[in-house]
């Protein structure tokens, strides 16, 4: 089985890859197993920088969060957070605003138990075991009364999570849900797969998540992602590939972005 474990953790799969664990692989991080690496080699396969754009959508998380706090933002919820690795939420955040506060949400037990024993001592964030496709129970969670005041603006995150959020599931009422939840001034940040200019490649992708992992993506194109910010005005550059929301350098920019299969948009809540 490999990984950090001795043993399967409790509610864990062994014969299904996890959405969470791929992603740390894909990150280099330790806290997955052998079928979560053969996922990603299998990925790999289909697209050879998987990991460049892995990294890539991570730092767009660092930098929305970066500005979120130039705007004022000094509480989030990071829905389907995943596995703790370099540059989490708190940890950017509380750089840049010591005291601000995070709520992470997650459903996958190796996930919830790493962030467990990471935030354990840190008074302002804390992580939530919850399914995000039950808005209710997650913006009513004592985690999550506890540090966020709903009189205040709210950064709701949803990085890579919404593609795997079925058509069925409706992911545009599970995002009203959550909007309709925040006072106005809130903030919603989205990365997302998309089909526009690589459907084969999504394809692929969406084929091997069914048939391996526990959860199917769904990719989407550029007007069905920017639907996902009905109620939210996007700020610039508005929803684009994911190297280009606002890169730290011209350097940053890779020569063909539309290679980044990733949208990537922040938006604040209108009255």
């Amino acid at each position: 089985m490999a990984g950090e474990f001795g043993s399967v953790p409790e509610g864990v799969d062994p014969n299904r890859a996890s959405v969470a664990r791929i992603y740390d692989a894909m990150l280099g991080g330790r806290h997955n197993f052998d079928i979560d690496r053969e996922a990603l080699a299998a990925f790999t396969a289909i697209d050879p920088q998987v990991r460049a754009l892995a990294r890539a959508n991570r730092a767009f998380l660092g930098r929305a969060v970066r500005f979120l706090v130039d705007q004022g933002v000094r509480q989030f919820i990071d829905l389907g957070s995943g596995i703790p690795t370099q540059g989490n939420v708190h940890e950017v955040a509380q750089a840049a605003a010591p005291g601000s506060r995070v709520v992470y949400v997650d459903n996958d037990p190796v996930a919830v138990a790493h962030s467990a024993s990471l935030l354990a001592g840190d008074p302002n964030a804390d992580i939530l075991s919850a399914d995000i496709r039950r808005p209710a129970d997650v913006l009513n969670a004592p985690q999550v009364r506890r540090l966020i005041d709903f009189d205040e603006p709210v950064a709701v995150l949803m990085i890579t999570i919404l593609h795997f959020i079925t058509h069925e599931e409706d992911p545009h009422g599970l995002v009203a849900a959550y909007r309709d939840g925040l006072p106005a001034g809130s903030w919603l940040a989205i990365s997302h797969a998309t089909d526009q200019d690589r459907p084969d490649t999504a394809a692929a992708v969406g084929h091997l998540y069914r048939s391996r992992a526990t959860s199917p993506v769904t990719a989407r194109s550029h007007d069905g992602i920017a639907a996902l910010f009905t109620g939210f005005d996007l700020v610039d550059p508005g929803l684009v590939y994911v190297p280009l929301w606002r890169p730290d350098a011209a350097d940053d920019v890779p020569a063909n972005p539309s290679e980044y299969w990733v949208y990537a948009g922040v938006g604040r809540k209108n009255a």
